[in-house]
């Protein structure tokens, strides 16, 4: 039976209500393990061939150093899921839909995060509420089509990693059916995402903007945290090593 401990999560937000709307889909089990991947970022210039800035600077311009903003960062894991463990979990819920599709809802639920929705709101939550006559979207032969883009979606890893992510991949790998109607009951998918840039993040508009930015500002504010704290670590001993 699964216990009860803080599980990773993917939160997708649809802006087709008022306020939106998350689906959360909650790790059935947390991966063993997960690869945090960091690109360097782009540099700005190439080498300075020509002359020098007054004072003997090198033009800004020219500088090999110079980078165009902070460095990529990605994630990457692959989730368990198994549709015993959740009928025997105790959740009413969970167990009504174990039975009847094995672990289908929830390698759905993944799969949408993949698919586009509209700028005036789509995937998961924007079919239901379309259906249900909520949506706030124009219709008629003069409407324009909508640009589509992926859904805002934050990965959440405990306290610490709150971040606006991009699914970049994912693989699924059906390991047991039921005997009924082949549904999958067991299954592992192997799952990228990428957080999302501060220049892509200025292209989320409303209150989904505010909600990435508010993300991305909290992690990296309690990034700068620790590695303030990571100051008192060693001072002492590398102190004297220095040629200075």
């Amino acid at each position: 039976m699964a216990g009860k401990y803080l599980r990773g999560a993917f939160v997708s937000f649809s802006e087709t209500f008022p306020i939106p709307v998350p689906n959360v889909i909650i790790f059935q089990y947390n991966p063993e393990t997960l690869t945090h991947s960091w690109t360097p970022a782009a540099t700005g210039g190439a080498a300075s061939t020509g002359s020098a800035a007054p004072g003997g600077a090198a033009d800004a311009n020219s500088n090999p150093l110079a980078v165009t903003g902070p460095p990529g960062e990605s994630f990457s894991f692959t989730l368990m899921l198994d549709a015993n463990d959740m009928i025997a979990d105790g959740n009413a819920v969970s167990a009504a839909l174990a039975t009847a599709s094995g672990v289908y809802t929830r390698m759905a639920a993944l799969e949408m995060l993949m698919f586009p929705v509209s700028s005036t709101g789509g995937g998961l939550i924007g079919t239901i509420s379309s259906a249900l006559g909520l949506s706030s979207a124009p219709t008629g032969p003069n409407t324009p089509i909508p640009a589509q883009t992926l859904p805002m979606t934050l990965f959440i890893w405990g306290p610490g990693r709150i971040v606006p992510v991009r699914m970049t991949s994912m693989t699924t790998t059906e390991k047991l059916y039921d005997n009924i109607l082949l549904n999958p009951v067991h299954a592992e998918v192997a799952v990228g995402c990428r957080v999302l840039t501060t220049q892509e993040l200025g292209f989320i508009t409303g209150t989904l903007g505010t909600i990435a930015s508010t993300a991305a500002t909290y992690t990296q504010t309690l990034r700068e945290a620790l590695a303030i704290l990571n100051l008192a670590n060693g001072v002492g001993d590398i102190i004297g090593m220095l040629p200075v």
